[in-house]
Protein backbone atom coordinates (compact mmCIF):
# COMPACT_ATOMS: atom_id res chain seq x y z
CA UNK A 1 0.00 0.00 0.00
CA UNK A 2 1.43 3.23 -1.31
CA UNK A 3 1.69 6.12 1.59
CA UNK A 4 3.17 9.51 1.09
CA UNK A 5 3.19 12.58 2.76
CA UNK A 6 3.49 16.19 2.46
CA UNK A 7 3.97 19.37 4.49
CA UNK A 8 3.18 22.90 2.77
CA UNK A 9 2.65 26.01 3.91
CA UNK A 10 -0.78 27.30 3.96
CA UNK A 11 -1.64 30.26 2.75
CA UNK A 12 -5.12 30.18 4.18
CA UNK A 13 -3.83 29.39 7.88
CA UNK A 14 -0.86 30.68 7.72
CA UNK A 15 0.87 28.25 9.20
CA UNK A 16 2.22 24.85 7.68
CA UNK A 17 -0.58 22.17 7.25
CA UNK A 18 0.73 18.07 7.50
CA UNK A 19 -1.31 15.49 5.23
CA UNK A 20 -0.94 11.76 4.61
CA UNK A 21 -1.94 9.86 1.51
CA UNK A 22 -2.95 6.61 0.85
CA UNK A 23 -3.11 4.90 -2.27
CA UNK A 24 -1.71 5.05 -5.69
CA UNK A 25 -4.80 5.70 -7.65
CA UNK A 26 -8.58 6.10 -7.16
CA UNK A 27 -11.77 7.76 -6.04
CA UNK A 28 -10.38 10.81 -3.98
CA UNK A 29 -11.39 10.45 -0.01
CA UNK A 30 -10.88 13.33 2.14
CA UNK A 31 -10.79 11.36 6.03
CA UNK A 32 -10.89 14.22 8.67
CA UNK A 33 -9.54 13.09 11.99
CA UNK A 34 -11.39 13.40 15.40
CA UNK A 35 -11.27 15.92 18.28
CA UNK A 36 -7.50 17.56 18.27
CA UNK A 37 -6.42 14.53 15.99
CA UNK A 38 -3.70 14.56 13.84
CA UNK A 39 -2.81 13.88 9.87
CA UNK A 40 -1.94 10.17 11.15
CA UNK A 41 -4.48 9.25 13.97
CA UNK A 42 -6.26 7.31 10.84
CA UNK A 43 -3.34 5.66 10.14
CA UNK A 44 -2.66 4.56 13.99
CA UNK A 45 -5.98 3.38 14.93
CA UNK A 46 -6.31 1.11 11.84
CA UNK A 47 -8.99 3.13 9.89
CA UNK A 48 -6.79 3.37 7.11
CA UNK A 49 -5.87 -0.59 7.50
CA UNK A 50 -9.77 -1.24 7.09
CA UNK A 51 -10.03 -0.23 4.03
CA UNK A 52 -6.63 -1.52 2.65
CA UNK A 53 -8.40 -4.11 -0.11
CA UNK A 54 -10.05 -0.78 -2.21
CA UNK A 55 -6.71 1.40 -1.66
CA UNK A 56 -4.11 -1.91 -3.21
CA UNK A 57 -6.91 -2.84 -5.64
CA UNK A 58 -6.34 1.32 -7.42
CA UNK A 59 -10.43 2.12 -6.35
CA UNK A 60 -9.83 5.08 -3.51
CA UNK A 61 -7.11 7.15 -2.59
CA UNK A 62 -7.17 8.32 1.04
CA UNK A 63 -6.05 11.83 2.05
CA UNK A 64 -5.95 12.60 5.95
CA UNK A 65 -5.03 15.94 6.59
CA UNK A 66 -3.88 17.62 9.79
CA UNK A 67 -6.90 19.19 11.92
CA UNK A 68 -6.65 22.56 13.71
CA UNK A 69 -9.36 21.63 16.40
CA UNK A 70 -6.85 22.79 18.97
CA UNK A 71 -7.20 26.66 17.84
CA UNK A 72 -10.65 26.72 16.52
CA UNK A 73 -13.40 25.11 18.54
CA UNK A 74 -11.39 23.64 21.49
CA UNK A 75 -9.06 26.68 22.02
CA UNK A 76 -10.85 28.68 25.13
CA UNK A 77 -8.07 31.08 25.84
CA UNK A 78 -9.66 33.07 22.43
CA UNK A 79 -12.85 34.69 22.05
CA UNK A 80 -15.39 32.58 20.01
CA UNK A 81 -15.66 34.99 17.62
CA UNK A 82 -11.79 33.80 16.63
CA UNK A 83 -12.21 30.41 17.15
CA UNK A 84 -15.20 30.26 14.40
CA UNK A 85 -12.88 32.34 12.26
CA UNK A 86 -10.36 29.90 12.27
CA UNK A 87 -12.41 27.35 11.42
CA UNK A 88 -13.90 29.23 8.51
CA UNK A 89 -10.20 29.46 7.25
CA UNK A 90 -9.32 25.56 7.96
CA UNK A 91 -12.90 24.82 5.69
CA UNK A 92 -11.06 27.10 2.88
CA UNK A 93 -7.84 25.49 2.99
CA UNK A 94 -9.60 22.14 3.24
CA UNK A 95 -11.65 23.32 0.20
CA UNK A 96 -8.96 25.13 -2.01
CA UNK A 97 -5.67 23.69 -0.78
CA UNK A 98 -6.88 19.76 -1.51
CA UNK A 99 -10.10 19.17 -2.53
CA UNK A 100 -9.75 21.71 -5.59
CA UNK A 101 -6.46 19.69 -6.54
CA UNK A 102 -7.74 16.11 -6.52
CA UNK A 103 -11.60 16.17 -7.46
CA UNK A 104 -10.49 15.90 -10.88
CA UNK A 105 -8.63 12.60 -10.17
CA UNK A 106 -11.93 10.55 -11.50
CA UNK A 107 -14.33 11.40 -14.20
CA UNK A 108 -17.28 12.32 -11.16
CA UNK A 109 -14.88 15.76 -10.52
CA UNK A 110 -16.04 15.29 -7.20
CA UNK A 111 -14.58 13.66 -3.65
CA UNK A 112 -15.83 11.69 -1.06
CA UNK A 113 -15.23 13.23 2.60
CA UNK A 114 -15.32 10.89 6.17
CA UNK A 115 -14.72 11.25 9.40
CA UNK A 116 -15.50 9.72 12.88
CA UNK A 117 -17.02 11.49 15.97
CA UNK A 118 -16.09 15.54 15.72
CA UNK A 119 -14.31 14.42 11.70
CA UNK A 120 -17.83 13.22 11.25
CA UNK A 121 -18.66 16.63 11.95
CA UNK A 122 -16.18 17.99 9.43
CA UNK A 123 -17.03 15.68 7.15
CA UNK A 124 -21.13 16.75 7.30
CA UNK A 125 -20.13 20.36 7.23
CA UNK A 126 -17.65 20.15 4.91
CA UNK A 127 -20.12 18.50 2.22
CA UNK A 128 -23.36 20.51 3.05
CA UNK A 129 -21.42 23.61 2.23
CA UNK A 130 -19.68 22.48 -1.04
CA UNK A 131 -22.31 19.98 -2.11
CA UNK A 132 -20.65 20.24 -6.05
CA UNK A 133 -17.48 19.22 -4.54
CA UNK A 134 -18.87 16.17 -3.09
CA UNK A 135 -20.45 12.88 -3.88
CA UNK A 136 -21.25 11.03 -0.92
CA UNK A 137 -20.44 11.79 3.02
CA UNK A 138 -19.92 9.31 5.49
CA UNK A 139 -20.13 10.76 8.97
CA UNK A 140 -19.17 7.78 12.15
CA UNK A 141 -20.65 9.00 15.16
CA UNK A 142 -20.56 12.51 14.20
CA UNK A 143 -22.38 15.08 15.97
CA UNK A 144 -23.68 18.52 14.07
CA UNK A 145 -23.92 21.49 16.10
CA UNK A 146 -21.28 23.56 17.71
CA UNK A 147 -23.03 25.73 19.98
CA UNK A 148 -21.88 24.25 22.47
CA UNK A 149 -18.26 25.25 21.47
CA UNK A 150 -19.39 29.16 21.51
CA UNK A 151 -20.21 29.98 24.58
CA UNK A 152 -22.95 31.49 23.50
CA UNK A 153 -21.81 33.59 20.94
CA UNK A 154 -22.97 33.77 17.72
CA UNK A 155 -22.88 35.42 14.21
CA UNK A 156 -23.30 34.13 10.54
CA UNK A 157 -20.43 32.15 10.53
CA UNK A 158 -21.72 30.09 13.58
CA UNK A 159 -24.90 29.63 11.93
CA UNK A 160 -23.28 28.76 8.68
CA UNK A 161 -21.19 25.98 10.39
CA UNK A 162 -23.99 24.40 12.36
CA UNK A 163 -25.86 21.79 9.58
CA UNK A 164 -28.66 21.56 11.96
CA UNK A 165 -29.42 24.98 11.60
CA UNK A 166 -28.58 26.33 8.03
CA UNK A 167 -29.83 23.07 6.39
CA UNK A 168 -33.45 24.10 6.41
CA UNK A 169 -32.44 27.22 4.49
CA UNK A 170 -30.03 25.15 2.02
CA UNK A 171 -31.59 24.76 -1.83
CA UNK A 172 -28.48 23.76 -3.52
CA UNK A 173 -30.19 20.71 -5.59
CA UNK A 174 -26.90 18.68 -5.76
CA UNK A 175 -27.13 18.03 -1.87
CA UNK A 176 -29.84 16.03 -3.19
CA UNK A 177 -27.55 13.94 -5.59
CA UNK A 178 -25.25 13.28 -2.83
CA UNK A 179 -24.96 9.71 -1.24
CA UNK A 180 -25.20 10.64 3.18
CA UNK A 181 -24.68 8.62 5.52
CA UNK A 182 -24.98 8.54 9.03
CA UNK A 183 -23.64 5.98 10.73
CA UNK A 184 -24.16 5.55 14.65
CA UNK A 185 -25.40 2.96 17.32
CA UNK A 186 -27.79 2.69 20.19
CA UNK A 187 -24.51 3.09 22.62
CA UNK A 188 -22.97 5.82 20.55
CA UNK A 189 -23.02 9.13 22.68
CA UNK A 190 -23.58 10.99 19.72
CA UNK A 191 -26.79 8.91 18.57
CA UNK A 192 -29.32 11.67 19.64
CA UNK A 193 -27.50 14.01 16.57
CA UNK A 194 -27.47 11.58 14.21
CA UNK A 195 -31.32 11.34 15.01
CA UNK A 196 -32.13 14.63 14.71
CA UNK A 197 -30.08 15.45 12.00
CA UNK A 198 -31.73 12.63 9.84
CA UNK A 199 -34.72 14.99 10.89
CA UNK A 200 -33.74 17.64 9.63
CA UNK A 201 -33.00 15.79 6.13
CA UNK A 202 -36.04 13.89 6.20
CA UNK A 203 -37.73 16.84 6.79
CA UNK A 204 -36.05 18.50 3.58
CA UNK A 205 -36.58 15.20 1.34
CA UNK A 206 -33.03 14.33 1.20
CA UNK A 207 -32.47 11.07 1.12
CA UNK A 208 -29.26 9.63 3.17
CA UNK A 209 -29.12 6.15 5.11
CA UNK A 210 -29.43 6.29 9.08
CA UNK A 211 -26.96 3.26 9.64
CA UNK A 212 -27.68 2.76 13.02
CA UNK A 213 -25.41 -0.22 14.78
CA UNK A 214 -26.48 -2.13 17.80
CA UNK A 215 -24.67 -2.47 21.49
CA UNK A 216 -21.69 -0.44 19.88
CA UNK A 217 -19.93 2.29 21.82
CA UNK A 218 -18.66 5.28 20.43
CA UNK A 219 -15.06 4.09 19.46
CA UNK A 220 -12.84 2.89 16.67
CA UNK A 221 -14.26 -0.86 16.60
CA UNK A 222 -17.12 0.07 14.89
CA UNK A 223 -16.18 2.50 13.02
CA UNK A 224 -13.70 -0.13 11.18
CA UNK A 225 -16.36 -1.48 10.63
CA UNK A 226 -18.71 0.91 9.06
CA UNK A 227 -16.13 2.22 7.11
CA UNK A 228 -15.38 -0.55 4.69
CA UNK A 229 -18.87 -0.98 4.19
CA UNK A 230 -19.53 2.50 3.40
CA UNK A 231 -17.27 2.80 0.73
CA UNK A 232 -18.55 -0.56 -1.03
CA UNK A 233 -21.68 2.42 -1.83
CA UNK A 234 -18.90 4.05 -4.46
CA UNK A 235 -19.98 3.32 -7.79
CA UNK A 236 -16.08 3.51 -9.20
CA UNK A 237 -16.78 2.26 -13.18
Amino acid sequence: MKEEYFKWHSPHLNRDIEMLVFGHAGYPIILFPTSMGSYHENKDMGLIDSARWYIEQGLIQIFCPDSIDKDSFYNKNIHPIHRIENHVRYDKMICHEIVEKVKNNTSSGKVVVAGCSFGGYHAANFAFRHPGYVSHMFSMSGAFNIKSFMDGFHNDDVFYNSPEDYLYGLNDYEIWNMDIVLGTSNWDICFDANLKLSKVLSDRNIHHWLDIRQERKHDWPVWKEMFPHYLSRIKFF
